[in-house]
């Protein structure tokens, strides 16, 4: 299921873009998944097929570090603590790693649908 976005419309106006990066960088802070030492694609809910998908095309450095953040959150959430400042995701690690997976099973799933309900019309 995928939900409508104003990024493409924010992003195509630069004045826009400015005035809304600041709130951008306050909310992401003020999510606190951060200050867990975690990414936004740790987020994702794994009830979706696609993301099921997903995880496993993950490289096995890449899905032992997203096991490795959530336990480590879970850790964090049970001792009801933050990490140190200094273990904190920073916003230039806070790239999406599972989100481009999820856009190509998605494309890839679309273009067999397509594929399979092609009709053929014979010429005369």
């Amino acid at each position: 299921m995928s939900y409508p976005s104003l990024a493409p419309f924010v992003l195509k106006r630069p004045w826009l873009r400015n005035l809304l990066t600041p709130f951008a960088g306050w909310y992401s802070n003020a999510a606190g998944y951060r200050q867990l030492g975690l990414r936004a694609d740790d987020l994702i809910s794994e009830e979706n097929e696609d993301v099921l998908k997903a995880l496993k095309r993950l490289s096995p450095q890449e899905a032992y570090d997203r096991v490795y953040r959530l336990r480590r959150a879970i850790q964090c959430s049970v001792t009801h603590k933050l990490l140190p400042k200094d273990q904190w995701t920073k916003l230039d690690e806070d790239i999406p790693y599972l989100t481009p997976l999820i856009e190509q099973i998605r494309a890839a799933e679309k273009e067999k649908e397509s594929l399979d309900t092609l009709t053929i019309i014979k010429g005369h």
